[in-house]
C-alpha cells in the first residue's frame, strides 16, 4: 500500500486539529452587547401597550421606558431582529422604567428566519430565566450553550402581581461566520483525491445540517476492496455505516454501524461529529455520543477516487444516484481538516458542484403544536355548501390516541370525525338516516415522524390519502355524498360546541400539525396568532415543541423505552432489573442476603452491585451451617488428559465462567474468602521444574499475568503445598511432578489470594518426551462471607459522622440501609449541593423522612409505622429518585411514592461531602447502629472509616435479638461479628435455619440406643463453647417428639427405660393403631390407644408426648390432642436409657412390648427429641464421641421423599457441597494407563454378574412359590378398608403377635 497518501492524511488531520483550535480561540470573547444599536423597527412583538413597535433597549427611559403589552397574559412575547445568524452567549433584562411592570421569570425562543421557532433547553429541557424583582436593576444570565441564530424571542411565563409585563432587554455575543451549502434533493458535491485511493488510519469529519425531509445521504465514500463509509438520515436519525473489512459488504445489504438522533427533520440546524482512530469510533449527534468498534480486517479506511457529499451518484450515469438525496442545507463541512464547502465556493478542481447553492433557502412553514391533551383545539372556517371537500395537512405525535380533525358538513350530510386511534388512522362518516361510513388506514402513525393526510371529496366518491410523499399504501374510496362545512376543528373541541357541531369521543391530539390545506387553499396561522383568523386555545404557534423523551434512553440495564407526548416508559422485562426506569435489581447481592432470607441451597442470580451496570451472574449458593458458600463453575470441569505438548507447542486451556471479569472481580472483592483447587496428576511431566528452573506450566489470573506458583503457595513463591511443609517425594525439589518419576503422582492444593482469581487460563508445555502424560483439573471459584451485609458501625455521640466523597447521582439515585436505635430522631445521611440537596433522616420514634431537591423545590415522603421504629431491632430503609418517580420504603410498610415532573430541573447536582450519621451543622446527629448501606449500588466501607473516626465504633453487637427467631426447632442464635448463625446442636434438625430434617430407615432388628446417665460433649465445626448432646433428666418432665412413616405393623417405635420395671414406650399396633403405654410399676400401667386411623399406612404421622409433672399431653398430627394427670401415688423415676426401634436388651418387658418388639421397627424414623437430646442425630452424626450404640442396618433417607413409596426399601440419600459433581482424581487415567487390564477385569465382572443375576432369579421365584403357597392357606381376616392387600400380606406374616391390650382409647 502505497504510504505517502496515508502520511498526508494523518498531517492533514493534525492541522484539522489546530484548525479547530483557532476557531474556538474566535469566540472566546464573544460577549459584545447586539441590541443597543437596533433601531426600534428590529423590534417586533405579540402586541404593545402604545399601539406601536416600542424599543426596549436595557436602560431606556425615553417613550413607554420599555415594553409591555395590551394584555398580561401567557400568549405574549417580545421579539428582536439581530440582522445576521450571530452567536448568542448571553441575555439581560430589566423592568419597564418608571413603572411596577416586570417580568419574575421567562423563557426564550431562537430562528433563523422569524418563523419555526426553537425553544432554549438546558438539561435536556424547557428552561426559564429568573427575571426581576423590581422595575431597574438588571438580571444578567450566561447561556451554558451558546446559540447561534437572527431572531431571539423573550416569552413572559411570570410577572408582578401588582402590576403588568413590562421588559427592557440585553442580548450578548459576536457575529458568526459560516460556509453553507443548500441541496435540492437533487444536487451532490464531489471531492475527488488527488491520487487514486485515499487511505486514511484516522478521520475526523464534522457538519451541521438542517432539513424538513426526514430521508438523505449526506455523505458517502467506498473502496473496490469492500470499504466504505456512509452517514445518511433515515426516518429522522442518523445513521452511521462504516466498514474497514474486505468482505464486499454493500451498503444496502448491511445494518449501520451505529444510529443517533430523533426528529431530525425538524428544520433547525443539528450538529455531527465522527472521529475514528483504527476501529475505533466516536460519534457524536448534538451532544450524544455513541463509541463503538466497527468491523475490519485492517484499521485503515481505504477510499477510490472520490468522496460524494448530498447523495450517492451512479458512476457512468449523470443525475442518477443510489439512494434518496439530502434535501436540506449543510454548514462548515469539513473533512480531515478541508473545509469542502470553502472550496466549491472557490470552485476549487476537487471539488465537482451539482446544482448547489451557496445560501440556505428557508421554507416559510408555520408549525403549530396541540399542547393540552384536554383543551387544545383549532378552529378554521371553510367554505360552506361546496359540492365536495378537501382537507390535508401534516401531523407528528407520540399517542397513539387523538381527534386530528372534526366538522359539521352541510346540507345535513352528517359529520365527519379522523381521528388516531391505537396509532391507526380512522375517518369516520356518520349521517342520522344512514350508515356510518368508515376508512381505516396506516399503523404505528404514532412514532414521532411527519405523516401527510389528504381527504377528497368529489362526484360521491371520499378518498383518503396517507403519506402519498411517501411509501404509502393503496387509496381506500368509497361512495358518500357530502357538502363542505363551514368550521373546521382541529385537535379537539372547545367545551361549550353539541356533538353536532364538533364530535369527540376521544382525548384531545397533543401533537404538532403543519401545512394544513381547507379547499385547496393553504391557512395563515400567523393570522390565527394575531387574532385575525379563526380561533384557538393552548396551541404554540410557530414552532413544534414535540421531544423525543426516549433520547437519551432513560431506561437503564436494557430497558426499552416508549413514550406518549408527555412522558415516558420503561419496559423491564427480560432485563433482571425492576422500577419505573429499570433501575432496581431483582435479584440480591450476595448467597449471604439469601441465606439471611430463609434460602437454601440452590442455584441464584447475585448482582454484586445492585442496581450499579454489572449484570447478575448465576451462581450455586451452598449454603451450611457455618458458611454459606458461593460457587461459580466453568466450562472445563472435567479431568482434562494432556499429551505432546511442548514449550514450542504449549497446550493452552481458556475458562469460561458465564459472566465478565468485571463480574466475577466485584464477587471476589466483596467477599471475605475465596478460592480454587488446583489438581495436576503427572507421569514423567514436571510442573514448575523446581527448585531453579524454569516453570514448565503456568496459569493466568484475573489481571493477564502468568503466575508460576501452584495451589496452597503464596503469591511470588515457586513451590507447591508439598514444598511447604517438606513432604514432597524428592526433598530437593518443590513439587511432586518436579522428581520426574514414571508412576503416578500429584500437586493439588488451593489458590486463596483472591487479587490473582480467578484463574482465567492454563497453559502446559512439559508432555512432549516419552511416557509422559498429564491431566489437570480446576475447580470452580469458592468464595464464602460478605464483606458488606453485615457491615455495621455504632454512632454513639451525636456530633460524631462519618464523611465520604459527594454521592453522584444525576439522574436515579437509590440508597438503602438497615439501622437499629433507641434515639428518638437523628438524621441517617445528607448530601447537599448550591441548591440541591438530599437528606434520610428518623424524624421521630416511629416516622422516616425522605427529603430530595433537584432544583425544582424540596420533595419530603415520609413513611409512619404502626410501632415505633427505635426499638433497637434492626429495620430496612430503601429510598430511591429517579426521573419518573420519588420513593421510600421501610421494612414491609406500604411504600410511599410521588411522582416527578418531567419539565423543569431533573439533574441531582452535590458538592458537598456525604454525611452518614450527622449533617454538616454537627446537629441532629444519629445515635446507633448503620450497616450494609449501599449507594447507587457502590458499597460503602463504614467499618473502615470509623477505624479512623472519634465517636464512631466498627460492628454492631445483638444480630440475635432482631434475627433470632430465624433459628427454629429448638436451634440458637450464636452472635458473630459478621452476623449470627444457628447453633443446632440441641435440635433434632440440622441446616442453617435447623428446619432440615434428619432421619434414617430402619431395617428388622435395627436399634438405637442412647444412654442417659452421663453427658458426652460434641464440639461443633465451627467455634463456639463445647455443648452436650443430654439434657435435665430429671423426673419432672419430659418432652418427646418424633416423625415416622411405615407400612409395618406391630412395631415398637420408642423405648425409653427408667428401671428393670419401669419404662415409656410407643408401640404401633397389629391393627395399626398406635399406644403409649407408661408402666410406673409391676402393678401401675397406663395404656393411651389412638386408633381414629390405620396409622401403617406410609403416611408422615408426627407424635409429640409432653409432661410436666404429673400432667400429661400426647398430640398426633397436630390435630388429635389428649390430656391426662397421673395420680399422686404414681412414682415418676429418672430415664437411663433410651431406644428406637427393637429392644436388644434383656430389660422385662411386658408381654404386649415384648409382641411388638419382635420385629421392632420397620420404617422412617424423623426428627426424633427427648427433651433436648436428639438420639437419632446423635447416631448418625456424632456415634463416635455420643453415648449412643448403634446395632444392625441404619440408613440415612428422607421420610418425606419416602410417603407413598416402598418404605421398607432402602435409599441411600447423599449430599454434596460441589452441585457440578466432582471425579475421584486418585488415579485419573487408570483406564488410559491400564487399557489391557480393563478389557479383561471389564470381561470377567460381566460373567461374575450374569451368573449372580442368575442365582437370584431362581432364589427370588422359589421364595414367591414358597408366599404364595402359605398366603392360600392362612384364614382370612377383616381389616380396615385404607389397609391395601400388601400391607395385610405383611402383618400375616406376623402371625405370632396378637392384638394389643387396650386400656385408653381415643
Amino acid at each position: 500500500m502505497d504510504s505517502v497518501p496515508r502520511l498526508t492524511s494523518v498531517l492533514t488531520l493534525l492541522l484539522s486539529g489546530f484548525w479547530h483550535l483557532g476557531f474556538t480561540a474566535t469566540n472566546y470573547n464573544c460577549d459584545d452587547p447586539l441590541a443597543s444599536l437596533l433601531s426600534p423597527m428590529a423590534f417586533s412583538s405579540s402586541s404593545d401597550l402604545t399601539g406601536t413597535h416600542s424599543p426596549a433597549q436595557l436602560n431606556w427611559r425615553v417613550g413607554t421606558g420599555g415594553w409591555s403589552p395590551a394584555d398580561s397574559n401567557a400568549q405574549q412575547w417580545l421579539q428582536m431582529d439581530l440582522g445576521n445568524r450571530v452567536e448568542i452567549t448571553a441575555v439581560a433584562t430589566q423592568g419597564r422604567y418608571g413603572s411596577s411592570d416586570w417580568v419574575t421569570s421567562y423563557s426564550l425562543m431562537f430562528s433563523d428566519t422569524g418563523r419555526n421557532w426553537k425553544q432554549y433547553k438546558q438539561e435536556d429541557g424547557i428552561w426559564t430565566f429568573a427575571g426581576n424583582m423590581n422595575a431597574d436593576s438588571v438580571v444578567h444570565h450566561k447561556l451554558l450553550h451558546s446559540v447561534r441564530a437572527r431572531f431571539i424571542r423573550f416569552v413572559p411565563l411570570e410577572w408582578n402581581p401588582s402590576g403588568k409585563i413590562g421588559m427592557r432587554v440585553e442580548v450578548y455575543g459576536c457575529s458568526y461566520k459560516s460556509d453553507v451549502a443548500d441541496f435540492d434533493g437533487r444536487s451532490s458535491l464531489l471531492y475527488r483525491f488527488s491520487q487514486k485511493l485515499m487511505s486514511t488510519l484516522k478521520d475526523v469529519i464534522s457538519l451541521k445540517f438542517k432539513s424538513m425531509q426526514g430521508d438523505g445521504v449526506l455523505f458517502h465514500g467506498e473502496g473496490q476492496r469492500g470499504d466504505h463509509i456512509t452517514l445518511e438520515l433515515l426516518k429522522g436519525r442518523l445513521a452511521l455505516h462504516l466498514n474497514l473489512d474486505d468482505s464486499k459488504a454493500r451498503l444496502s445489504s448491511s445494518p449501520p454501524s451505529a444510529t443517533l438522533g430523533s426528529l431530525l427533520d425538524d428544520q433547525h440546524w443539528h450538529s455531527v461529529l465522527i472521529e475514528r482512530v483504527g476501529k475505533q469510533v466516536n460519534f457524536t449527534v448534538d451532544k450524544h455520543t455513541q463509541h463503538f468498534r466497527t468491523k475490519g480486517a485492517t484499521d485503515a479506511l481505504d477510499i477510490d477516487y472520490e468522496l460524494s457529499f448530498g447523495g450517492i451518484p451512479v458512476p457512468g450515469k449523470p443525475g442518477t444516484f443510489l439512494k434518496k438525496n439530502f434535501h436540506g442545507c449543510i454548514e462548515n463541512l469539513y473533512y480531515n481538516g478541508v473545509n469542502i464547502i470553502d472550496l466549491a465556493k472557490r470552485r476549487k478542481h476537487q471539488i465537482y458542484t451539482g446544482n448547489v447553492t451557496f445560501s440556505c433557502s428557508e421554507p416559510q412553514i408555520v408549525p403549530i403544536t396541540f399542547v393540552n391533551s384536554s383543551s387544545s383545539y383549532l378552529l378554521l372556517p371553510g367554505t360552506p355548501q361546496i359540492d365536495g371537500l378537501s382537507v390535508s395537512f401534516q401531523f407528528r405525535t407520540w399517542n397513539e390516541d387523538g381527534v386530528l380533525l372534526s366538522t359539521e358538513l352541510s346540507e345535513g350530510s352528517g359529520t365527519l370525525l379522523l381521528s388516531l386511534e391505537g396509532g391507526i388512522l380512522r375517518l369516520l362518516i356518520q349521517k342520522m338516516t344512514e350508515r356510518v361510513t368508515e376508512i381505516l388506514s396506516g399503523s404505528n402513525l404514532n412514532d414521532g415522524l411527519w405523516h401527510a393526510v389528504s381527504i377528497s371529496a368529489r362526484r360521491n366518491r371520499i378518498t383518503l390519502t396517507l403519506d402519498n410523499d411517501a411509501a404509502s399504501p393503496a387509496q381506500d374510496t368509497t361512495r358518500v355524498q357530502i357538502y363542505s362545512g363551514s368550521s373546521y376543528y382541529f385537535g379537539g373541541c372547545p367545551d361549550n360546541l353539541t356533538d353536532s357541531q364538533c364530535f369527540n369521543p376521544i382525548k384531545a391530539f397533543q401533537g404538532c400539525m403543519r401545512l394544513i390545506f381547507i379547499d385547496n387553499q393553504p391557512k395563515d396561522l400567523i393570522s390565527v396568532q394575531q387574532g385575525s383568523l379563526g380561533n384557538f386555545s393552548d396551541l404554540h404557534i410557530d414552532l413544534c415543541s414535540i421531544k423525543d423523551r426516549c433520547l437519551p434512553n432513560y431506561c437503564e440495564h436494557g430497558g426499552s423505552c416508549s413514550q406518549s407526548w408527555s412522558t415516558f416508559y420503561c419496559n423491564c422485562s427480560d432485563t433482571g432489573y425492576t422500577g419505573a426506569t429499570c433501575h432496581n435489581s431483582i435479584y440480591e447481592q450476595s448467597c449471604e442476603v439469601y441465606r439471611h432470607q430463609g434460602n437454601t441451597a440452590g442455584f441464584f442470580y447475585i448482582d454484586s452491585d445492585g442496581s450499579g451496570p454489572l449484570a447478575p451472574l448465576r451462581v450455586y449458593c451452598n449454603i451450611t451451617e457455618d458458611k454459606i458458600w458461593t460457587l461459580v463453575q466453568h466450562n472445563n470441569t472435567e479431568l482434562t488428559r494432556v499429551r505432546g505438548s511442548s514449550p514450542e507447542k504449549p497446550d493452552t486451556t481458556t475458562l469460561d465462567y458465564g459472566g465478565s471479569m468485571d463480574q466475577l472481580e466485584a464477587m471476589i472483592d466483596g467477599s471475605e474468602h475465596c478460592e480454587q483447587e488446583m489438581a495436576y496428576h503427572c507421569r514423567r511431566s514436571r510442573l514448575l521444574n523446581t527448585p531453579d528452573g524454569a516453570p514448565f506450566i503456568w496459569w493466568v489470573g484475573r489481571s493477564s499475568e502468568r503466575h508460576p506458583y501452584w495451589g496452597d503457595a503464596p503469591p511470588g513463591v515457586q513451590q507447591c503445598a508439598c514444598g511447604l511443609d517438606e513432604s514432597c517425594l524428592d526433598i530437593p525439589h518443590f513439587c511432586n511432578c518436579d522428581t520426574d518419576k514414571d508412576g503416578w503422582t500429584n500437586d493439588t492444593g488451593f489458590l486463596s489470594f483472591k487479587d490473582h482469581l480467578p484463574v482465567t487460563q492454563i497453559v502446559i508445555t512439559a508432555t512432549n518426551r516419552s511416557n509422559s502424560e498429564a491431566a489437570w483439573r480446576i475447580g470452580p471459584l469458592r468464595c464464602y462471607g460478605d464483606r458488606h451485609f453485615w457491615n455495621a458501625v455504632s454512632f454513639y455521640t451525636e456530633a460524631s459522622y462519618l464523611h465520604f466523597p459527594t454521592f453522584h447521582a444525576e439522574f436515579s439515585a437509590d440508597i438503602s440501609f438497615f439501622f437499629k436505635t433507641t434515639a428518638l430522631s437523628g438524621v441517617f445521611l445528607e448530601n447537599l449541593g448550591i441548591k440541591d440537596f438530599i437528606r434520610l433522616e428518623l424524624s421521630s420514634s416511629s416516622e422516616i423522612t425522605f427529603a430530595i431537591d433537584v432544583g425544582n423545590g424540596p420533595i419530603e415522603l415520609i413513611v409512619q409505622s404502626p410501632s415505633i421504629l427505635n426499638d433497637n431491632q434492626w429495620h430496612y430503609v430503601r429510598a430511591e429518585r429517579n426521573l419518573k418517580e420519588t420513593s421510600l420504603q421501610v421494612d414491609n410498610l406500604p411504600r410511599s411514592s410521588r411522582e416527578n415532573t418531567e419539565e423543569g430541573h431533573f439533574r441531582l447536582q452535590l458538592n458537598s461531602q456525604l454525611f452518614v450519621g450527622g449533617t454538616s451543622s454537627r446537629q441532629k446527629g444519629f445515635l446507633g447502629c448503620i450497616r450494609s448501606l449501599h449507594m447507587n449500588g457502590q458499597k460503602l466501607d463504614l467499618e473502615e472509616r470509623a477505624k479512623v473516626t472519634s465517636g464512631v465504633r466498627p460492628g454492631c453487637p445483638g444480630h440475635c435479638s432482631s434475627y433470632g427467631s430465624i433459628c427454629h426447632n429448638g436451634g440458637k442464635c450464636v452472635e458473630k461479628h459478621s452476623g449470627y448463625l444457628c447453633d443446632c446442636t440441641n435440635s433434632p434438625y440440622e441446616g442453617p435455619f435447623c428446619k432440615k430434617e434428619v432421619s434414617a430407615v430402619f431395617e428388622a432388628g435395627t436399634s438405637v440406643t442412647y444412654m442417659l446417665q452421663e453427658p458426652y460433649p460434641v464440639t461443633k465445626n465451627f467455634s463456639l463453647s463445647s455443648s452436650a448432646i443430654y439434657t435435665d433428666t430429671m423426673p419432672s418432665k419430659e418432652n418427646i417428639a418424633l416423625s415416622f412413616v411405615t407400612g409395618r405393623a406391630p412395631s415398637l417405635l420408642l423405648f425409653v427405660n427408667s428401671s428393670s420395671q419401669d419404662f415409656l414406650a410407643v408401640v404401633l399396633c397389629k391393627n395399626g393403631s398406635l399406644q403409649v403405654r407408661y408402666q410406673l410399676s409391676k402393678e401401675d400401667t397406663h395404656v393411651f390407644t389412638i386408633d381414629v386411623e390405620n396409622f401403617a399406612n406410609r403416611r408422615m404421622h408426627h407424635l409429640k408426648i409432653n409432661r410436666e409433672g404429673r400432667e400429661l399431653t400426647i398430640q398426633v398430627d397436630q390435630q388429635l390432642r389428649i390430656s391426662y394427670n397421673f395420680s399422686p401415688e404414681a412414682e415418676l423415676r429418672t430415664a437411663r436409657s433410651l431406644t428406637l426401634g427393637k429392644v436388644t436388651e434383656s430389660l422385662g418387658l411386658d408381654s404386649e412390648v415384648a409382641k411388638a418388639n419382635t420385629m421392632g421397627f420397620l420404617g422412617c424414623l424423623s426428627s426424633v427429641q427427648y427433651n433436648n437430646i436428639a438420639p437419632l442425630k446423635a447416631a448418625l452424626r456424632h456415634s463416635t464421641t455420643a453415648p449412643v450404640t448403634v446395632q444392625g442396618t441404619l440408613v440415612e433417607s428422607s421420610c418425606g421423599s419416602m410417603v407413598d413409596s416402598d418404605v421398607n426399601a432402602v435409599t441411600t440419600v447423599h449430599s454434596s457441597s460441589d452441585p457440578f459433581g466432582k471425579v475421584d482424581e486418585r488415579e485419573p487415567l487408570t483406564n488410559a494407563v491400564r487399557s489391557d487390564s480393563a478389557v479383561i477385569g471389564g470381561v470377567i465382572a460381566v460373567v461374575i454378574f450374569v451368573i449372580f443375576c442368575s442365582i437370584g432369579i431362581m432364589s427370588r421365584f422359589l421364595y414367591q412359590h414358597k408366599q404364595s403357597h402359605r398366603t392360600s392357606q392362612m384364614k382370612e381376616k377383616e381389616y380396615p378398608d385404607n389397609l391395601d392387600s400388601s400391607f395385610r400380606n405383611e402383618i400375616d406374616l406376623q402371625n405370632t403377635v396378637s392384638e394389643c391390650k387396650r386400656e385408653y382409647f381415643i
